[in-house]
């Protein structure tokens, strides 16, 4: 029998950790565990996920700590806690996005179609920062051109790998536990080193070719990153790391 697990990686996200958990209690599909993992957080994260566990008991929702700093750290640590628990899928989001009502049903049809690793779509949320729709369009623009410029990378590409370069961005990501522990993972580092999503998806790439993205795998990104950084620039820090703000966890 399947069992999804879905982990958060979070730092200091006391304000915006409820906003994903909301989310996931407002699935279709409901029979899965959340895992969120506080990155040695300064505030109340950790109390805050404790307290909407509390008040949501028909959702299993859980907390444990990592911490040595960095989102692959984190992330590595809930997929590896979730498998020790009995996890046969594993599915991540991030603390400030917000998953569509279908998220954890399209999750389960992508592996039902005989993938391994599945890659979704991304929508700019509107309800945190107001985004003008031309600003929308171009962010989405830039996500799908900047996934295209990967593919030419010269990281991404090499004789070791079984089938091209794919963007599954971390937010909007789900694995089978056996292919997680087949590749290795993500890499237990910091995103200012490394963009943990991308190695993963190359490690997936030295494996199997058993790996997609799904158009009706939604998830709202939050823009602060965008509103604190500029466009310019976050599309730089995303690409090639060309570009990188005083504060990278922009909070």
């Amino acid at each position: 029998m399947s069992q999804l697990w879905v982990v958060i990686p979070a730092y200091n996200e006391e304000k915006w950790i409820e906003g994903p958990l909301r989310s996931l209690a407002a699935q279709r599909f409901r029979d899965f565990t959340v895992l969120v993992v506080d990155n040695a957080s300064t505030d109340a994260t950790a109390d805050v996920v404790r307290s909407f566990a509390a008040a949501h008991p028909e959702l299993d929702v859980r907390v444990i700590g990592e911490p040595q700093k960095g989102t692959g750290a984190a992330c590595d640590t809930g997929m590896r806690r979730a498998i020790e628990n009995g996890a046969t899928h594993l599915a991540r989001t991030d603390a400030d996005c917000l998953v569509a009502p279908q998220w954890t049903e399209a999750v389960m049809r992508g592996f039902a179609a005989g993938l391994e690793l599945v890659g979704g779509r991304f929508k700019a949320r509107t309800d945190d920062f107001a985004v003008p729709w031309t600003e929308r369009a171009v962010l989405a623009f830039l996500v799908a051109f900047g996934g295209y410029l990967a593919r030419f990378r010269r990281a991404n590409r090499g004789p070791a790998y079984l089938g091209p370069y794919l963007l599954c961005a971390g937010g909007n990501t789900a694995i089978t536990a056996s292919l997680y522990l087949r590749c290795g993972g993500y890499p237990r580092s910091c995103i200012e080193d490394d963009h943990e999503d991308r190695t993963l998806v190359n490690r997936v790439r030295c494996v199997t070719r058993a790996y997609g993205r799904r158009r009706d795998m939604v998830v709202y990104w939050s823009q602060r990153r965008t509103k604190a950084w500029g466009i310019r620039n976050t599309f730089a820090w995303y690409t090639s790391h060309g570009y990188r703000g005083e504060t990278v966890d922009v909070r």
